[in-house]
């Protein structure tokens, strides 16, 4: 790291994380439940990992006499980043380091391929120090490398088993829990010590559940968006002339954008899983659109913000049929559409192969949006992560609105669109306090459960809405979380990502407020994510969670 820093990291430096009361003594115990089991496809999952399927609950508990022998540890960051990685390392090591001085940490760089090549560095007190609240994967890096080819597990073992590690710790998403399952269950059965632990991470806010609260970053990057759309609401109450339509991360669920919509309040905010639930189409998202932008004209506001998830599209359902039956196309003429001389010629071709409906929806889409959906990725699906979701729904709005006022309707409206997209600014921000608290914890508590001799467990901390006094650090078993889907064309046990509900508080709170916010401006502006100050403003957990808790949210 560099020598030079800001005088905001020098201060973050300085400050201690809050811990669990059970986490601070200087002995501590776990408390096991009853044996556990997945939701559905307990049979097929129990065949899967006979070893480590049925696993209890664990609560760590103040006093005890978990073993304080010196340790080898590993530590590997896995998946994309997210703010606060840094803490569970520094909380793991400092757990460790606190059980038995001469415990050994050490971070495989570069993610799970760090671990398949044996590439690693011991982290010292000194290395940890610097790295204490901020945010990113840097310490260690980061890689989207899994670890479940026979030949990967067979190399890790290896490797583990000659750095002579009593524990792994593996930080990242559903999919990364899921491999660390995986990782535990292979040890297991080729009589290997190392203890595997996963902690739940990802910005998206979907690897959650009764025993999971949160995946960390999710505070931290909700926040950092949210700052820029309260930034934005307020540009837009000032140069009263620009509609923001503005796109947020959340490919496969849209936590992300439903937080920043109940912390900013903007005027049109989409939820792709009520979209997905009420089979609404791209024609009438368009069209409901619309209708806001011209009742905000008629009220003499040409100005507006909308948010909308990145994984949009995969939800419409005229656009999920026009996909599925223009990949069966590209599956037996990809070579003769690639042998056409220019665009419209494949657009002809296209349009009277597919369906009425799904030609006329996709010669409704921009010429470039239509390019895209001719390629194909390395499994052979259409490339929908690169669709630019704002630039499609402004091209349409555009189209819709001049349509409209070519037969004399919506003349008060002046539609001047920007869009933008906030993804990468969020993944690496200094934590906010409560992540920075939440993910010391977090690691603290697999420290705890690797000393405890649990593997095939996810830490977790509960009760994350009250004082941290009252918080609850243990650990749940990953088969408990597991459900088999289709990956790759044959069932796969994965940890089932945790969508928005459209009976859960937080989306029922936002869809009895978005009526009066769409036509008045009713924005919040939450500002920079503050970290001296009230506990108030510095400490508070996600909008998101404290509905879902029974806490009080004034609209």
């Amino acid at each position: 790291m560099s020598s030079h820093i800001s005088a905001l990291q020098q201060a973050r430096l300085g400050y201690t994380p809050k811990l669990p009361k059970a986490l601070r003594g200087g002995s501590v115990g776990v408390e096991f439940g009853a044996a556990t089991a997945p939701a559905s496809h307990q049979e097929e999952i129990q065949a899967l990992f006979p070893l480590t399927y049925g696993q209890p609950l664990v609560t760590i508990t103040a006093g005890g006499n978990l073993p304080a022998g010196p340790l080898k540890v590993g530590v590997v960051l896995s998946g994309g980043q997210a703010p606060g990685g840094h803490n569970v390392i520094a909380g793991l090591f400092d757990a460790l380091k606190a059980a038995n001085p001469d415990t050994r940490l050490y971070g495989f760089l570069k993610g799970p391929g760090g671990v398949i090549k044996g590439k690693y560095q011991e982290l010292t007190a000194e290395i940890i120090d610097a790295y204490r609240n901020t945010g990113g994967f840097n310490m260690i890096m980061s890689g989207r490398d899994k670890i479940e080819k026979p030949a990967d597990l067979a190399a890790c073992k290896a490797n583990l088993e000659a750095m002579g590690l009593d524990g792994l710790v593996i930080i990242g998403g559903d999919d990364s829990n899921t491999n660390a399952a995986v990782l535990a269950e292979y040890l297991q059965r080729e009589g290997c010590k190392t203890r595997v632990i996963g902690v739940p991470k990802t910005i998206d806010g979907d690897m959650k559940n009764d025993y999971i609260e949160a995946s960390f970053g999710f505070d931290t990057a909700a926040r950092t968006y949210a700052e820029l759309i309260g930034n934005i609401c307020r540009d837009a109450q000032s140069a009263v002339k620009y509609w923001h339509f503005v796109r947020l991360m959340g490919r496969a669920a849209s936590h992300v954008a439903l937080e920043c919509a109940l912390q900013t309040q903007p005027n049109i905010t989409l939820i792709s899983e009520e979209i997905q639930a009420k089979g609404i189409t791209l024609g009438e998202i368009v069209d409901g659109i619309v209708q806001i932008i011209v009742d905000r004209a008629a009220a003499g506001r040409n100005y507006g913000i909308l948010l909308v998830p990145e994984g949009l599209p995969e939800f419409i359902s005229d656009i999920k049929t026009m996909i599925e039956e223009l990949s069966t196309i590209l599956g037996t003429e990809e070579e003769y559409l690639r042998g056409l001389a220019d665009h419209s010629e494949r657009v002809q071709y296209l349009e009277s192969q597919l369906g009425d409906h799904s030609a006329r929806v996709y010669g409704s889409l921009p010429a470039d949006i239509q390019e895209v959906l001719l390629r194909r990725d390395s499994h052979g699906n259409v490339p929908l992560s690169q669709v630019e979701t704002e630039r499609l729904l402004i091209d349409l709005v555009s189209d819709k609105l001049r349509l409209l006022q070519s037969h004399g309707q919506a003349e008060a409206v002046k539609f001047s669109p920007l869009g933008h997209f906030f993804g990468y600014e969020g993944r690496c921000a200094y934590p906010s306090n409560f992540d920075a608290d939440y993910c010391y914890s977090l690691g603290y508590a697999a420290a705890q459960l690797v000393r405890a001799g649990v593997t095939g467990y996810t830490a977790n901390v509960r009760n994350l809405t009250r004082n941290s006094d009252e918080w609850l650090a243990g650990g749940v078993p990953v088969t408990m979380m597991l459900n088999m889907e289709m990956r790759k064309g044959k069932p796969t046990p994965v940890i089932k990502k945790a969508l928005v509900e459209l009976d859960s508080e937080p989306f029922k709170f936002f869809a009895a407020n978005r009526e009066s916010w769409g036509v008045e401006d009713a924005y919040i502006f939450p500002g920079p994510i503050q970290y001296f100050g009230p506990a108030a403003v510095c400490d508070a957990p996600t909008v998101t969670l404290a509905l879902e808790k029974g806490v009080k949210v004034q609209a």
